[in-house]
């Protein structure tokens, strides 16, 4: 099995805005140079993860994209599901009827069940914790400048 790239990008960009920019909006334009991630790919995964309320999007000069919950709070499966649906290996497909469909319509959903449940072990939150202990380097958080 293998993600599609809009969701490899979606899982990127969430873990971009909790690693990078874990208390202010993120640029699109940012998130795509820091994670060399097409902005075509970008704009329409935000579309799909804002609707499921995994971001949220801020108008305006200081706007951009946050994550709409707390990083321990999405899981990989949530992301994942936003832009692809429903997560499955295509067992109900096969026609339960046929013996040995019926047997690989059982497997094929104990694996699907399986995957989904290490996707949802691992949460945002996760991902930033991993990235500290192998020393990823960190955007600096950009303060304000004042000049008179």
């Amino acid at each position: 099995m293998k993600l599609s790239s809009k969701s490899r990008y979606a899982l990127q960009a969430v873990f971009d805005l909790a690693y990078h920019e874990p208390v202010r909006s993120a640029q699109i334009k940012g998130i795509c140079e820091r994670q060399l991630i097409p902005t075509r790919f970008l704009e329409q995964a935000f579309q799909d993860l804002k609707k499921a309320g995994i971001v949220r999007s801020k108008r305006g000069p200081r706007g951009g994209y946050q994550l709409a919950r707390e990083a321990a709070d999405i899981s990989l499966a949530d992301v994942v599901r936003a832009i692809e649906g429903p997560l499955s290996l295509g067992a109900g497909t096969l026609d339960p009827g046929a013996s040995s469909q019926a047997v690989l319509k059982d497997v094929l959903g104990e694996i699907t069940e399986q995957l989904e449940g290490c996707l949802e072990a691992v949460s945002v939150a996760d991902l930033c914790e991993r990235a500290r202990e192998m020393g990823v380097a960190r955007d600096p958080v950009a303060g304000y400048v004042y000049a008179i």
